[in-house]
């Protein structure tokens, strides 16, 4: 049986894989389409969200290099937590 550790390991991985996998171009052309399909299907949209999903449209990677520069910077910024220790019933 998968230790409790094991199967964090694993949703963690998935995600991370799912968030920030290796650059696609398929991905990113599915990412557009969405996006202009969001805007498209609702001409009621508030101008705010409008612009707000303008810009992340604008702002897709357009070439893998500039794709990892952006997971580099956002996986390189990230701080890792302090470990706590639980033994027989008290944090130590």
């Amino acid at each position: 049986m998968e230790s409790t550790s094991d199967h964090a390991y694993q949703i963690k991985r998935h995600w991370s894989i799912s968030l920030m996998g290796p650059f696609s171009e398929q991905k990113q052309f599915e990412r557009a389409a969405a996006i202009k399909r969001l805007l498209d299907n609702n001409p009621q949209i508030d101008d705010l969200y409008r612009g707000m999903w303008e810009n992340k449209l604008r702002g897709l990677a357009k070439n893998e290099t500039e794709y990892n520069y952006r997971v580099k910077t956002i996986y390189s910024q990230m701080k890792r937590g302090p470990v706590i220790q639980y033994e027989g019933g008290k944090y130590v």
